[in-house]
């Protein structure tokens, strides 16, 4: 059974995809993540029954992340995507909480060529579990912040919540 939940968070509304699982922690496998906003967000299709309960564990761990309580997410995914694509972003559970990398480190801890590295932006930019599959660790080799889906403000907000940039002060 395909659900969704919708859920407040200090990123603005998050949407959540999954489909129930006899093996994912409280039954349901995380299929896409998304903020409000959010470039190329997916919709809801009348297949898809809104279910908050099915993600009680999912809305906890997430909770307990923006706490400052949980550094590691134990869920379930099941994303689609091409093989490129699953082979980077499983990767970037690699990424621990508080860290970044390049996307230049990033193609050569794959063992990509060189030339790769815009392949592996693409497959890290078509991230479809924000916040839960760390896309936002990866930064420009300058340490810029290059394009996130969910808008660089929320990367800059994300990756200070972990320690990984000193807060602004206005």
């Amino acid at each position: 059974m395909r659900v969704h939940t919708v859920i407040d968070s200090p990123l603005g509304q998050l949407l959540l995809l999954g489909e129930e699982s006899g093996t994912a922690p409280g039954g349901t496998a995380i299929t896409s993540l998304s903020v409000q906003g959010m470039k190329k967000a997916p919709v809801v299709r009348e297949d898809r029954r809104h279910d908050e309960a099915a993600f009680a564990e999912a809305v906890r761990q997430i909770r307990a992340y923006f706490a400052g309580e949980l550094k590691v997410f134990q869920l379930e995914f099941m994303p689609t995507g091409t093989d490129f694509q699953q082979q980077v972003w499983g990767a970037l559970d690699a990424i621990p909480y508080g860290a970044t990398t390049t996307y230049g480190r990033l193609t050569e801890q794959l063992g990509l060529p060189r030339e790769r590295v815009q392949a592996v932006g693409g497959a890290v930019g078509a991230n479809p579990l924000l916040l839960v599959r760390p896309c936002h660790r990866v930064i420009g080799a300058d340490g810029s912040m290059r394009g996130y889906a969910g808008g660089v403000e929320r990367k800059v907000q994300l990756l200070t919540h972990e320690g990984a940039l000193q807060p602004t002060l206005i």
